[in-house]
């Protein structure tokens, strides 16, 4: 398992969604893409998005170097965007327009939560 870099060493969009995550209590683990899809001790495969779930993007279905965002509800995603240079909140059929986002690999639900959750 390769231990990820933290946002001071410099952002990219799964270090984004974990930060997000983490601001709401949850304890995501410190995994590379691949490795969040195989997981399954801290995170569950889910077919129904809600708020807070991981949601993985790729040019093709393979989850190695996919780009993870932050389902927000009825359809829209909050991620760390390159193309844009900040993070935004897109809605699903903004990811099926570009080449290098157009398949949903899946979704991923954090089961494990911090012990000091927020709220």
């Amino acid at each position: 398992m390769a231990v990820l870099p933290s946002l001071e060493e410099g952002a990219n969009c799964q270090l984004f969604a974990y930060e997000v995550l983490r601001y709401f209590g949850l304890a995501p683990p410190d995994l590379r893409s691949s490795e969040l899809w195989a997981d399954t001790q801290a995170t569950a495969r889910v077919s129904v998005a809600q708020p807070l779930d991981l949601v993985l993007f790729n040019s093709a279905v393979d989850a190695y170097g996919a780009h993870v965002g932050v389902w927000v509800n009825e359809g829209r995603v909050l991620h760390l965007c390159a193309e844009v240079g900040r993070p935004v909140v897109w809605e699903m059929t903004e990811f099926v327009k570009r080449q290098r986002y157009r398949v949903l690999i899946g979704i991923k639900r954090v089961v494990d939560k911090t012990q000091d959750t927020v709220g």
